[in-house]
This record gives C-alpha cells, structure tokens and sequence, in this order.
C-alpha cells in the first residue's frame, strides 16, 4: 500500500475560505423550478443553489477531471439534464483548460463525461427546446496551439456521439452559439481566431467571422460579409437571437474601425450597425456575450466590464449595476425575464426583480489564488492575493464555530502577485498589486495592519500602459517574486527583468543582478492585435519569476525566469552563474524554486510550458548547487502540468507538488510521485505552504484549504505498517474554551445566531452527525486526532483510554456501543452515551474532545436546550492515550497546551476545572438520584394499583400511595415531572435544583478565567439544597421503605422494589468517594423477613 493512500483514512483537508467568488463566465436557470440556478467556476466546478442564491453548493466535486467550466446548458424540456462544457474562453493570462463535456441526467447529483475532451476550451453549449438529447457545443478548441477539434459539434443522443457539423481551420474555433427558439432549425455560430502564450494574446484574424445554418446544423452558411456587416478582418463576436421577434439577430463585432452592436431583422441576410459605443466592445477577447430579452424584442443586455441594457433596439445602452465588475454570462427566464442569474469576475449572483437587485457573491468559496503567505501570529493568519479582488487576510482558525468574513480583512488592493508578512511585524505586509494601483510599473504596496494605511514602494511608477515591455524602465510579471530574507526581515528582495532589494522598507531600491532574463525582442513587443492592443501589464515578458534566498547561508541567491533560465549568486548579487538544466525546454516558465531546508546544495524547481500548448509536467533536484540536474516528475500524469514545489522542514525527503489539477507527494525526495488528493476538490493548485505542522493550499479556483497536522507523514507510516497494531504518537492539541454562539440543530439548513453562519449537518461512516458550512470557513476538529493502525479485524472489541500525566483515568471509549459525535456534546447534546471508536482494517481516526465524561442523563426527558451536561474541558497539561486490542496494549503522550489566542494562567485554568469536576459530580448525584426516585414512583404506583380492591392489600395500597407522594414531592424539588421539551413548561413551573445547577457549568466556563466568587457562592448554595433534599431521600429509603416491604412480606406477597438505578446510572469515575449506592433490594433471608436499601447519601462538596 502507498503511504499517500494510506494517509487517506487519516486526514482530511478543510477549506478556510474565503467565501468571495472567482470569476464566472457561464450560467444557467433552472426552467421548471423558480429558485433553482447553476453556475460553472472558471476553475472551480460546477455549484448549484436551490434558494435562489443565498447558498451554493458544489454538484461536481467527485466526477470533473478539470475544474474550469466555461459553458452550461439546463434542457428546457427536462429540467433534470443539464451540460456543462470544460475550459473557459476568456482566454486571460490565469485561463485553465478543460477535458471536453460533462452531463447530468439528475439535477446536478452525479455526472458523466461524455467526449470531446481534446476541444480544451468549450464557449457556449445550446440544447434543443423540446429535446434533451439534441445539444450542439461550440468548441474554441486548444488557445495555445492549433488542432482539429475545434468548431461545432452536434450530437442527438444526449452526448453519447458527436459529430463536428461545422469546422473552420485548426486555428479558429467556436466561441459563441446562438439557438433561435423561434425556429431550432436555425443557428448562428461566432467564430474566432484566437491564439495565447506567455507574452502575447491574439484576437482575430481571417477565420474570424459569423455563420448560420437554416437546417439544425447540417450546413452553414457564411454571414461575415453580408451587407452591412463591417470588412476587413474581425476579431471576437458575440451573437444572440430575439426569442420575442423572428427573424432577429443580434451580434456584438471586434473591428478595427466599425466595431459595435449589430443587427439584423431578416435572419443575418442584411445587417445594420446600431451601436458603436466603444464600452460595449473594450478589451474584447475577454467579453462579448450579449442576451436577448425572451419577451421584449427592443431589450438587450451586454456584458463587459460593466453590464449594459438598452431597451431601444440597441441604440442606447444605460449602465446597470452588479455585485462586481467584469461581466460575462447572463441567462434570462423565458416565462418571467425578471427571474435571471449573471456571471461575473467575482462570482454569480441571482436577480428576481431583472438587475435592480442582486443576491450576494460572498457566499462562494471560488476565489482564484495566486499566492500565499502566513504570519507569526498563533493563531497564525493566511495571507492571498486574489485574481480580480484584493488580497485578504483569512486566520487559519477560531473560537466560534466557523472562519467568517469578519473574521477576514484586508491587506492591500492586490490581486496579482507574491504576498510577504514581516516575520518580527506580523502587522506589515508587502503585496503585489500590478493592475490594482494606481501609477505603473510593479505596483508594490507596503501595508500596515496598525494603521490601516498602504504606501505604494513600486520600484519605478511610470505608467506604461499600452506600450511593449521593450520600452519598460523594468520589466515585471504579473505575478513578480516578493521575498523575505529569512536571516534579516528588513532585507526585502523582488524580481523583474532583474533582481531589486531594499533595506528600508522600499524607500529606496537597488538592482543587485544583471538582466536574468533571454530578453528576445520579438517576445516584448505590444500584446494584443492584430485589431486592438491590449499591453495593461498582465504578459510583461522576460522577467525573474521565481526567486529563492538559501536559509542556510544569507547572499546565496537563486532565481528563475519565464523564459527558461536560472541563475545563481553566492555573494548577495554581486556575481551570478547561469545554472540552467541543460535538458529544460526553452521558453519554460519556471514558476517555483525551492531550496531544501536540509541540505544547503539541495534545490527543487517546477517549471511549465503550458501556454506553448505542452501540458507535461517539469520537476527538477540538484543536490551540487546547479551543477546537475535530475528530472524528478515521475508519476505524476502527463498532462497535469506543474506550478509548485516544496520540501517538508521536518521530515527529509518528503515533497509536495501542486499541479493543474491538484495535488501530489513523494516521499523518496522526488524519485516517485503518487497523488494525495484526498478530499481536495479538483482545482489549478498555485501555491503550497508547510506551516508548522499544517499543509496550507492555496487553490485558483476554490479558494485556500488547510490539511491538519502531517504529522502522521512525518513519522513514516510506511513502517508501522509492518506492525499488526500502532498508535501514532498525537500531536498536541489546543485547549479553546467555550464561547456564546447560538447554533441550531435540525433537518435541513443550521444557523450559528451570533456569527451568521449556515451550515448542513450529515452522518459519517461511524453514525457520528458532522457539519458542513454553507458560507464560511472550516475550523479545525476541537480535541485530541488520534490515529491508529490494525492490520487485522479485531477479534475482540478494542478501546482508547485516555488518562492524565499520571495515569489516572479520564475517560474510555470501545469499539462498540452507541455513537455520539464530538459536534454533539460541542452543541449541548451530552448524554450518558459513549462515542464508539472504529475498529476497521488499515488505519482509522478518532478525536476525543478534551472532554470528561458526561454527567447521568435524567432518563425519560430531555433537558433544556440551554442546559448542558457534558463533562469538564481537560486542563493544558501533558496526557496519555492507551490503546487495547486484545492482548496488546500501546500508549503514547500527548499535551493539551494552552490557547495563544486567550492566554491564561495554569493557576486559573486549573480552580476553573476544579469547581467545573465539583458541579459535574454534583450534577450526578442530583440526576442519579432523580433517576431512583423515578424509578421508585413507577414501582409504588404499580403497587398501590395492584391492591386497589384486594381485601388483605388496602394497607399496603395506602403506604405505597403515602410513600409515593413523599418521593414526588422530593422529586419536583429537582424538576418537573413528566417535562415536556420546550421552553413552556419550565416557564410556567419555575426553573428547579437540576435546571439551576446545569445552567451553572456555561457560566464558570465561558472564556479561560479563574471563577467568580459569586460562581462558588452559587455552587455552595445550590449544593446544599441538593443535599438537603438527597438526605430527605435517603430518609424515606431507610425508614418508609422497609416498612412498606414488611406490609408486602407478611401479606405474602413474595414482591420486592428493587432499587438498582442509583448504582447503574453513576460512572464508576464520577462517583465521589463520599457517595454510598443503595444495596439492591433483593429476597433476603433473615432480619424481619422484608428487603432493605440505601439511597444516595448527601454532604456538601
């Protein structure tokens, strides 16, 4: 078995958010089901909202091999099929490809790939009206390089084939398709000659153009040169039909002197140039799609970076507002056009009132990371810069529940690039903000968390906007290096055509290296054309993209370049040695150096030449400073390009690679790779973390993802599992105490009250019920993760024993018993069940949540939901865990430390613990013995019914109903009997001993603080009520009862009242020593002939 594999049953990764929406290029509605909608992520799956918008949830984790969608089609007559096409045709700088089509015949639930893959990019998918089986497909086909399988395609059985219907050169494609619902017959196809690498876009061409078929694709007719259509070459157009008015068509042109909205009112035949507002039609590549109003035939909207609306045939157009700005899909109801969904570059957001409002975009965790970067706080904070947003701070964790927006904030303006947090200053942060600043060059802000305050420290501030890099002062990618000197924070390097340092926090800059770069001229022209420019700095070339200070050795530098090379200084930038390995592609972007923190000769590179249209993965290892190099990509597929390398800082050998599609790992220093995705969603994986013990992920597409604790691969599993039994050594764990937050519990959507969170609820494997957040981030499991090994089924039942540092016993749990998860007893849900543990064959994990038992469950009725009943939170101090399975006995040391984020005293901690343990014993004296008095009361009753009318059984009849009126009146001194859940009957009654003493522990818990004296004086003096009334018990017990069995035996009656719940219902290890269980009341011989018993003894605490 693999390690990775292995590691799957041990670990799960949890998405930290945020919840703020990437980018969003195709929609879809739901045609029969009003609050149903779809959207596709550019590179984040498929999500699905049945509230029209206030919650999203993913429908394709588990079946997409690609994550980027760039069209989706719901069947109009069939709401449950539904077509999503992979890889989107905004074709920008951050595009992701994809694997062909997907369908669903369910809704969304499960999925089918269904061909086509090797279009790459899909722009638009259209189904038939009245069958869901006929569906043509506009394929761009590859961005990068030319292919076949490109253009239209058609297929009549619902996917299962294809057949290309309509196909232009192998290096235009499809990219928009508009199907008249006045006449399915008809199409209109936009076709588009596009091509990108790493320093140019380019957008039209002589196979650019717009065609029609008048029989259901069969053939098609060219529409580019009509009259009144513009001459000359075209670039991207958009086309959309009027459902409201045959005959009319709608196309949105790139041209260089005539470009505009277009339209004809005779099927394409003849066309008129309506609009030429150049805000419909700016930076064209990348928008261009334009809906027509299902009912109005003078209504249109386009997207651009604002979405537009005219009502008059497309003469005017007025601006409407959207969550976010970059506009690019819009699907509009047919039967109600106020119902529509939009897609934009900061997520989907749904409208019922036809633009005027939007549902919310924070509500989607698709956000589309570049890179990332932690802090020294504890705990520590995750730092991103997010594609079309800001950068933005989200902690790894925290006390409430869940990781809220306002639990975020943020750190800047950039989108871009690198993020760097000061490690002696956690409250300054360097982020790259090139496209979100003002000014030009690299756009370099210097934040400051105190003030709230951003300076721009850009190493030359001069716009150049519209010019080649070859004209650039400096050259700086997009996403240009921004590094700390992990030997000196105040030493602070970034790369551009050439290496820069600052000392004084960007005042001043000095480059430290010579041009790093090839710097071929042809490669630094203008992007753009061959109609518009489009140079905003996003493919400046020939620049330093990676950059690496040894931590071994300060000045030992290494950086890599987007055109192919590496150099290294081993003198702070005063000389520089062309490293290159000889057998790297030229023109390879190396996009991560990694130098190993074992070995200071040890360096690791990913590079990738996907925009060259070559998809194979590139990793390399020198162990002699660059003097040779291995390839080490072995593994990993082959088309599942590569973007980041890192090595574990605590275990040698261990690697981590982040690719296209996810995530893979070598625990042989890159001789073997194997995938270790785990629940990891397929996703662009652009950065990778090791931060302490954790594995931080920062995907571009869905957000930022946490892998707790790797310390079970740091420990080698692949060699415990020659053992039949192992328990990995625990790694220590937080003590968080409790907070105020109101969570609900029911079917269906859950809220947290105080923070506004929703989540779903659901059962694992073990029966135990879990929690899923809808709009905010995962926490981390509260509690002690206990991972063990069992190479065979366990012939008995096993267990876990946890115990403090001197063996004393806290708690055990067993392999068998009912299941209660930790989620439960974290929500008040408490009882006298234990959690069972698994006992399945390889490796299965438990988590204990710090814990004490329970108190005793008052049998027969629920407590308050205000109430709580679960047992102490363990003190910060060093634990054991001892794991059975038969024979076999293995313990390991853990400790529970205490939480940096509310530091208290041990001192403190310790007196709250201890008044905690005093009210849950006493709690289980109250509820023991209400349990005995319950029990008591249905014996009596049973017994007085029994004589009613007997001759020789009116006495006893008497005593039992005086006995038992006796014990009822003791009884509603600790609750009311027969209480019904809810709020009612404890209002109307008044709260009793066990609803006052249960309400005590949140009080003395809340927050790690040493208690208040009134807390104890409450305890005392709710402690001696109890014992009063115990006392008063245990009175009846030993004088009422034997006489009541005295009756019973001279009646001849044979029957005894045993009273057995006290001594079952108390835990042997929350039984005070001072407590005295009743002997059972059996068929004694001897003494008076009658049966004898003692109750639950009282005394003060």
């Amino acid at each position: 078995m693999a390690e990775a594999n292995q590691f799957d049953e041990l670990r799960e990764w949890r998405c930290i958010g945020p919840f703020r929406g990437g980018r969003v290029v195709a929609v879809a509605g739901d045609y029969q089901h009003a609050n149903v909608f779809y959207f596709g992520g550019c590179a984040g799956g498929v999500w699905k909202t049945t509230d029209t918008g206030t919650y999203w949830q993913n429908v394709s984790d588990g079946f997409f091999n690609t994550a980027a969608v760039g069209a989706l089609a719901v069947a109009p007559s069939d709401s449950n099929v539904i077509y999503a096409g992979t890889g989107e045709t905004t074709i920008r700088l951050d595009v992701s490809h994809g694997d062909g089509v997907y369908k669903s015949t369910d809704a969304g639930t499960t999925w089918q790939h269904m061909g086509l893959a090797d279009t790459r990019f899909i722009g638009k998918i259209r189904v038939h009206p009245h069958s869901p089986d006929i569906v043509y497909v506009a394929a761009l086909g590859h961005a990068f390089g030319p292919n076949e399988e490109r253009g239209v395609f058609k297929s009549e059985d619902g996917g299962t084939t294809w057949r290309q219907v309509f196909s232009k050169s192998s290096r235009a494609g499809a990219v928009d398709l508009s199907l008249d619902a006045t006449n399915p017959r008809r199409l209109y196809a936009a076709i588009w000659q596009a091509h990108r690498n790493f320093w140019d876009i380019s957008s039209g061409g002589a196979d650019s153009g717009l065609w029609r078929s008048t029989d259901a694709g069969e053939t098609w007719g060219d529409l580019s040169n009509k009259s009144g259509m513009p001459e000359g070459i075209k670039g991207k157009i958009g086309v959309a039909t009027s459902p409201a008015q045959a005959g009319r068509v709608w196309a949105l042109i790139e041209h260089a002197t005539a470009g505009g909205l277009y339209r004809s009112d005779d099927g394409g035949e003849s066309w008129e140039r309506v609009c030429a507002d150049q805000n419909l039609i700016s930076r064209a590549w990348y928008y261009m799609h334009l809906t027509a109003d299902p009912q109005d035939p003078e209504t249109v909207y386009v997207n651009n970076l604002s979405l537009w609306k005219s009502t008059d045939g497309g003469k005017t157009f007025t601006e409407m507002a959207t969550p976010h700005g970059d506009n690019h899909d819009l699907w509009i109801d047919p039967r109600n056009p106020q119902r529509m969904i939009q897609g934009n570059d900061g997520g989907a957001c749904v409208s019922l009132t036809g633009g005027a409002t939007w549902s919310s975009i924070y509500n989607q965790p698709t956000a589309q990371f570049y890179h990332i970067a932690t802090d020294t706080r504890s705990p520590y904070t995750v730092y991103g810069t997010q594609q079309d947003n800001s950068s933005i701070a989200v902690p790894s964790r925290t006390a409430h529940p869940g990781i809220t927006w306002g639990d975020c904030f943020i750190p800047g303006t950039g989108e871009s690039g690198y993020i760097a947090v000061r490690p002696d200053d956690p409250d300054i942060v360097y982020v790259g903000a090139i496209g979100s600043s003002p000014g030009g060059g690299n756009a370099l802000q210097r934040y400051d968390h105190r003030t709230k305050q951003v300076r721009l420290i850009t190493t030359w501030p001069e716009s150049m906007s519209g010019h080649g890099a070859i004209e650039h002062k400096y050259r700086f990618a997009w996403t240009y290096p921004i590094v700390i000197s992990p030997h000196d924070p105040h030493v602070l390097y970034i790369g551009g055509n050439m290496v820069f340092r600052t000392t004084n926090e960007g005042q001043s800059w000095e480059p430290i290296s010579p041009d790093l770069t090839r710097a071929e001229p042809e490669k630094l022209q203008p992007t753009g054309g061959p109609i518009n420019r489009d140079a905003v700095g996003a493919e400046v070339y020939a620049t330093v993209f990676a950059f690496a200070e040894s931590p071994h050795t300060a000045g030992v530098l290494w950086a890599g370049s987007d055109d192919g090379l590496v150099h290294l200084s081993r003198n702070g930038g005063a000389d520089w040695s062309n490293i290159t390995p000889s057998d790297l592609p030229i023109d390879s972007l190396i996009s991560c150096i990694e130098l190993s923190p074992h070995d200071p000769s040890t360096a690791y590179l990913a590079a990738t030449r996907y925009k060259l249209d070559d998809y194979r993965p590139y990793l390399y290892k020198t162990t002699d400073d660059g003097q040779h190099w291995q390839r080490i990509d072995n593994g990993i597929a082959a088309y599942d390009f590569t973007r980041v390398i890192r090595a574990d800082p605590q275990r040698r050998g261990l690697l981590y690679a982040g690719t296209e599609t996810g995530l893979y790992i070598s625990f042989d220093d890159g001789e073997a790779w194997q995938r270790f995705q785990l629940n990891l969603p397929v996703a662009p994986l652009y950065d990778l973390l090791v931060k302490d013990r954790d594995l931080i992920a920062a995907t571009h597409g869905r957000s930022i993802w946490v892998l707790d604790d790797i310390t079970p691969l740091r420990q080698q599993v692949e060699t415990v599992t020659a053992h039949d039994v192992h328990l990995l050594k625990p790694a220590s764990t937080i003590h968080v105490a409790p907070r105020l937050d109101s969570v609900s519990s029911l079917p269906g959507k859950n809220y947290v009250g105080s923070m506004g969170g929703a989540f779903i609820t659901h059962k694992t494997a073990e029966n135990a019920i879990e929690y899923t957040f809808l709009d905010a981030g995962e926490n981390p499991p509260r509690g002690a993760v206990i991972s063990y090994y069992l190479k065979q089924p366990p012939a008995a039942v096993i267990s876990l024993r946890f115990a403090d540092a001197t063996g004393h016993e806290i708690r055990t749990f067993t392999s068998t018993g009912p299941s209660q998860s930790a989620e439960q007893q974290e929500k008040g849900k408490a009882e006298d069940k234990e959690l069972k543990i698994p006992a399945q064959v390889g490796w299965n994990r438990f988590l204990w949540d710090l814990h004490y038992p329970p108190a005793v469950k008052v049998e027969g009725t629920d407590p308050p939901a205000e109430l709580t009943l679960e047992g102490p939170l363990a003190v910060p101090g060093n634990y054991q865990v001892t794991l059975t399975v038969g024979e076999q006995q293995i313990t390991e040391s853990f400790e529970i430390v205490g939480d940096p984020a509310a530091p208290a005293s041990q001192v403190d901690l310790q007196a709250q613990f201890d008044l905690l343990l005093q009210i849950h014993t006493k709690t289980n004296d109250l509820t023991a013995g209400l349990n005995c008095m319950r029990d008591l009361r249905a014996q009596l009753d049973g017994w007085r019914k029994r004589m009613a009318g007997q001759a020789n059984g009116a006495g006893i009849a008497e005593t039992a109903t005086k006995l038992y009126d006796q014990v009822l009146e003791i009884e509603k001194t600790f609750q009311v009997p027969d209480l019904r859940p809810g709020w009612a009957d404890n209002l109307n009654a008044g709260a009793r001993l066990l609803e006052q003493i249960a309400a005590l522990p949140p009080v003395v818990a809340l927050g790690n603080y040493r208690p208040t004296d009134a807390s104890y004086a409450v305890f005392n003096h709710l402690s001696a009520k109890i014992d009063t009334q115990l006392d008063r018990f245990n009175q009846l017990i030993a004088t009422e009862l034997p006489a009541l069995n005295r009756q019973i035996a001279a009646a001849q009656f044979g029957a005894v009242i045993p009273l057995t719940h006290w001594q079952s219902a108390v835990p042997a290890e929350a039984t005070p020593a001072t407590t005295n269980p009743p002997s059972g009341v059996g068929g004694m011989e001897g003494g008076e002939g009658g049966p004898t018993a003692s109750g639950p003894s009282g005394g003060s605490a």
